[in-house]
């Protein structure tokens, strides 16, 4: 019996790589209390859609990884990682400018504010992206998401060497709220190492920069930005897109209104104007890069999930991107979740034989959450206990999902 373990992150409680060893330890002691005559092969591939997580879905792929000290999003330095396989590198947005490495206290994140949405920066990937061009990587991904900037992707071209003035030849302070005051873009220190480089955006957002469906105006208030913030953010995004038009030309007002250059505070608008990034879909990104496809060869069984299992799922989110995959090797696959307001249609429409939901087994979320991690070993066995409904043999027909 083979199954390929393929989640993404549980969302505050477990990363992806965590799921699958807590459902391998479940399936394994099922297994062996079982006492099948067959031996069983789990094989752990832990995906993400291109935001955090994406490199925990590098690892195990070849990609080895590397570390830089980089400007985190208020400007403190921190040690934030890439991945890199051969001319190839996977940087994650969150590690270098996310939410969740905002200064805090006793190793927690901090708390968005007013103050930090309008100056953080996305000054820490652009310096990362440096470090992958540094250690000879010409293709990169970036994967954006959990971002705390709404800066455009300015402090992007800053970390590649580009210098933002005002109006005096001054270099203009971090944030999205400062380019209201900007004049001039400088490319002559610009990382000559980027002609030859070739970018990804893994997003699955494909939002404006600008606007009522732009980046301040739906992701603003996430990253503390007050009503006043989003307007003053806004209007600066669109000074910023003017300025960086008098220095590309044309291509820089139309990629303001691309799908994906909403994308983490704006940084998909950099990447899309000035470094003629490529958009797809996060999770097919992660997809090809694992190889998946080719590891589910002779697989019996998927089991892939995450933290909620939702209609947000239903637009492109891993587990139904793990099905897509699961179906055209023609392997069943399941799904694991903390909680789903899916219907048994919706289920099956999305490719999953069956859900397993924690809070079948734990109501309370909270539960679920803290003790994500037996509660899944639990999982494991009765997905275990499931096998000869699951797998195809016993099959030939489809059947209602189970219950847990």
């Amino acid at each position: 019996m083979r199954i390929v373990i393929a989640p993404d992150k549980f969302k505050g409680s477990l990363s992806a790589p965590e799921v699958a060893r807590h459902l391998e330890k479940g399936l394994t002691k099922q297994w062996t209390a079982s006492a099948a005559s067959s031996a069983l092969e789990v094989l752990r591939i832990p995906v993400a859609d291109g935001g955090e997580g994406t490199l925990d879905a590098a690892d195990g792929s070849g990609f080895t990884r590397r570390s830089a000290v980089v400007s985190g999003p208020t400007g403190q330095p921190l040690t934030a990682e890439f991945a890199v396989r051969g001319r190839e590198a996977v940087i994650e947005m969150a590690a270098a400018s996310g939410l969740a490495v905002l200064p805090g206290t006793s190793g927690n994140a901090g708390r968005p504010d007013s103050a930090t949405a309008r100056t953080s920066s996305s000054l820490g990937t652009g310096e990362l992206i440096r470090a992958a061009l540094d250690a000879g990587c010409r293709q990169i991904i970036l994967g954006v998401g959990g971002s705390a900037n709404t800066d455009g992707g300015a402090g992007l071209l800053q970390g590649l060497g580009a210098r933002l003035l005002d109006a005096d030849g001054n270099d203009l302070p971090p944030g999205g709220a400062a380019l209201a005051r900007l004049a001039n873009i400088d490319f002559s220190g610009f990382d000559s190492r980027l002609d030859d480089a070739r970018f990804v955006l893994a997003s699955d957002v494909d939002n404006p920069l600008l606007g009522q469906e732009g980046a301040p105006a739906i992701f603003g208030p996430q990253k503390g930005a007050s009503a006043a913030d989003v307007k003053d953010l806004d209007a600066a995004l669109a000074r910023f897109v003017g300025v960086l038009a008098g220095e590309i030309g044309p291509r820089a007002v139309k990629a303001a209104g691309a799908p994906g250059a909403g994308a983490a505070g704006g940084v998909g608008y950099a990447a899309i104007a000035v470094l003629a990034a490529t958009r797809r879909p996060g999770i097919d990104v992660v997809l090809e890069f694992t190889r998946l496809a080719d590891r589910l060869e002779n697989a019996d069984l998927v089991i892939t999930g995450e933290g909620s299992l939702d209609e947000q799922s239903l637009l492109g989110k891993t587990p139904v991107g793990v099905a897509r995959a699961a179906a055209a090797a023609g392997v069943p696959v399941v799904a694991v979740c903390g909680r789903t307001t899916l219907t048994p249609q919706q289920q099956r429409e999305s490719g999953f034989r069956q859900v397993y939901p924690l809070t079948s087994l734990e109501a309370k979320v909270e539960v679920c959450i803290a003790e994500a991690g037996p509660l899944l070993e639990e999982l494991g066995k009765h997905i275990g206990r499931d096998l000869a409904d699951l797998t195809p043999a016993a099959h030939a027909t489809t059947k209602e999902p189970l219950n847990v």
